[in-house]
């Protein structure tokens, strides 16, 4: 097989960490004998420095012409702590989720037993979490119209917009899912308020009945799911929400496994896949060899299978990180005692990937 990715490492430890999901991707390459050309681009604060835009139109063409995007992190404080700032490393990705067509974000939560106990929440309560969850990325109040401001400013205002096209096309993704793992859907909402939240039970109940009455469908207000997700995380399989709703519930999630430097992430759509880390640019760790790049490590199986198809090569990486883990091969967010660093641990996960690849094949 021959691929060609876009590879968008960003600002702060992107760079460092899309750099190890590279040595991961070439030890599959290698073992079973694909072929993947790597193409870089600028995104992000790092894009604004060099051209003044953080999705210039050179990375539009080299993501529109890619077979996957792996993309690194973006932000840096000289922008976020600038609220008077004009352009910002934010509105690259935006343009960019739009511009590609990307309306679904696909977060997989997985409690891995070695790290149980470097939750904050009680082993016995996130040993065996393994749920997924899918928020729709495209549509809601993050690109809503109207927006804006009175003219004296003293009023501001953002619009909660959804279709039914937007919320079939996202909801589809999380039934199949379903299929594929615990035949189980839960739709987070707020239908008691929101009258987009009820377009939202309406359409996915109807689309339950119509094409996947196989599929158990729960819907759940989103205060209610907040507190479930700490209350009993093992207790959700396929998670369907919003925009808004998704950004909230994945971040909280993303805390109970103990590590965000162990999180990938999947955003899919019309046209090319992206597949990242959902921790940020960590700027002040930049260059010093100590962030995590099992997230991104991660997120290239997510690419493999996804857009490729490569599931027996997605999984011998996942076990290679899960190796590392038992092992103690980890960076300091992991084990603040015993520890390696960045470039160490890609390599010892890439030599784990072409060991588990190889007797495969």
């Amino acid at each position: 097989m021959e691929k060609k990715i876009a590879v968008l490492p960003g600002d702060g430890i992107g760079p460092e960490v899309t750099a190890q999901a590279i040595k991961a991707l070439d030890a599959v390459a290698k073992s079973a004998g694909h072929k993947f050309e790597y193409e870089n681009a600028l995104v992000g604060a790092s894009a604004i420095d060099a051209v003044g835009d953080p999705f210039p139109a050179e990375t539009q063409a080299v993501c529109e012409s890619a077979d996957a995007i792996l993309f690194g992190a973006i932000g840096h404080p000289k922008y976020d702590n600038d609220p008077t700032a004009k352009v910002r490393p934010e509105q690259g990705l935006l343009r960019m989720r739009k511009v590609l067509g990307l309306f679904c974000n696909i977060r997989p939560v997985t409690c891995y037993k070695v790290l149980e106990d470097a939750s904050p929440l009680k082993a016995e309560i996130v040993g065996g979490t393994d749920f997924v969850v899918f928020r729709e990325l495209t549509g809601g109040i993050y690109f809503g119209q109207p927006r804006g401001r009175s003219e004296d400013g003293s009023i501001a205002f953002d619009s909660m917009v959804y279709s039914k096209e937007e919320i079939i096309r996202v909801s589809r993704l999380a039934f199949e899912a379903a299929r594929r793992r615990g035949n189980r859907v839960t739709l987070v909402d707020k239908a008691n308020v929101l009258a987009s939240s009820r377009l939202w039970r309406e359409t996915v109940g109807e689309l339950a009945k119509e094409e996947y009455p196989d599929v158990e469908l729960e819907c759940m207000f989103v205060d209610n799911a907040a507190m479930q997700l700490i209350q009993n995380p093992k207790g959700f399989d396929v998670v369907l929400t919003g925009n808004m709703f998704g950004d909230i519930i994945t971040d909280e999630a993303s805390v109970i496994t103990g590590s965000l430097g162990l999180l990938p992430s999947a955003s899919v759509g019309s046209k090319v896949g992206l597949y990242e880390p959902i921790h940020g640019s960590y700027p002040q760790g930049a260059g010093l060899d100590i962030a995590n790049p099992c997230a991104t490590i991660l997120s290239a199986a997510m690419l493999l299978e996804t857009s490729f198809g490569l599931t027996a090569e997605a999984n011998a990486i996942r076990k290679a990180v899960e190796i590392s883990l038992e092992e103690g091969y980890v960076t300091k967010d992991i084990n603040a005692e015993r520890f390696y660093g960045t470039e160490a641990v890609g390599d010892y996960i890439a030599k784990k990937v072409e060991e588990l690849v190889s007797a495969e094949a």
